[in-house]
């Protein structure tokens, strides 16, 4: 086999982590291919006013921001493919990733396939989204200065949500299927506490109600009575947890028990030499579009050395996180 059919570098994902990656491979002349997927730009897609990303100051869409960072990496050189991995083999080298009867071959790859919030699953939750109806309260918190806001969900996440959203908001409901909670004592506690935070339990949104575009309310039904009513609020905060998009990878990269992959110390060393991760992918704690571009730039340097070493013919220094 020729090196010339092997690339240096091929990126999975293209969201933050992976459109950084691809910036900062091309720069370097690695000559990256990003299989960027049918859901390219990730969970930025369905955000609508994106205020806390650096050199944004009057704001940007998540679409547009998006656009911007492909668009950036593509003037260096980058190649894209828009389609979804369907199988890799990183048993061997070079690394082999396949998109249906396609095979592709790499020396190194980055793995910034993100994750993926979870919805109720409402067809006006997906109406309304980016119109009220968010997944992030650090993102978005900041929108709803002195209103009124639901938060679905009991989990430390929705704890953590709602208790986050009581520094903007007027008021914030918690609203949970049953009257335990999955969040550790201590974050019930917090919320309980917080005089600006209500609750109301066994109970599930049944529908998101919105007059222009926008969040009016939400109808919720009391799963013990089946009574329904209607809770006025100006947006819906989703706090039912994240799913890591890594099926594809089981099995073959080291991951938690949550799905995220496993990266070496403080680097985006997987198990597996020459292989990479960035971005949500491997961060179930801070989430934010400029961590996961941080962490996309981080594995590009990560891989442009890891070939350097190789190619010098150091394999302690290439394996070494």
């Amino acid at each position: 086999m020729s090196r010339d059919d092997v690339r240096n570098v091929i990126i999975i994902g293209g969201g933050p982590a992976g459109y950084t990656a691809a910036l900062y491979t091309a720069r370097a002349n690695m000559e990256p291919l990003v299989i960027e997927g049918f859901s390219w730009g990730g969970q930025l897609m369905i955000t609508s006013d994106v205020e806390n990303y650096p050199g944004y100051p009057q704001g940007v869409l998540g679409p547009e921001m998006m656009q911007q960072f492909r668009a950036q990496a593509g003037r260096f050189g980058a190649e894209f493919l828009t389609d979804d991995v369907t199988e890799v083999d990183f048993s061997g080298t070079p690394l082999r990733v396949h998109v249906g009867k396609d095979e592709y071959l790499a020396r190194t790859v980055i793995v910034a396939t993100g994750a993926t919030a979870r919805q109720l699953g409402l067809d006006s939750e997906q109406r309304l989204q980016g119109r009220g109806v968010s997944y992030c309260a650090v993102c978005d918190a900041a929108f709803f200065k002195e209103q009124t806001v639901i938060v679905a969900g009991g989990g430390d996440s929705a704890m953590e949500e709602a208790t986050f959203l009581a520094k903007f908001a007027s008021k914030v409901t918690i609203v949970h299927r049953r009257e335990e909670f999955r969040a550790s004592p201590i974050m019930v506690d917090r919320a309980r506490t917080n005089e600006k935070i209500d609750f109301v339990l066994d109970s599930v949104v049944e529908e998101v109600l919105g007059d222009d575009g926008r969040v009016t309310g939400v109808r919720v039904c009391n799963v013990k009575t089946n009574e329904r009513s209607v809770l006025t609020a100006d947006g819906l905060f989703v706090a039912i947890g994240h799913d890591p998009t890594t099926a594809v990878f089981r099995g073959i990269l080291d991951m938690d028990d949550a799905g995220y992959i496993l990266t070496q110390g403080k680097s985006t060393y997987t198990n597996i030499p020459g292989v990479f991760a960035a971005g949500d992918v491997q961060d179930h704690v801070y989430r934010q579009a400029v961590t996961a571009a941080g962490s996309g730039c981080m594995a590009a340097l990560d891989a442009e050395r890891y070939l350097s070493a190789v190619d010098a013919g150091e394999a302690d220094r290439a394996a070494a996180a």
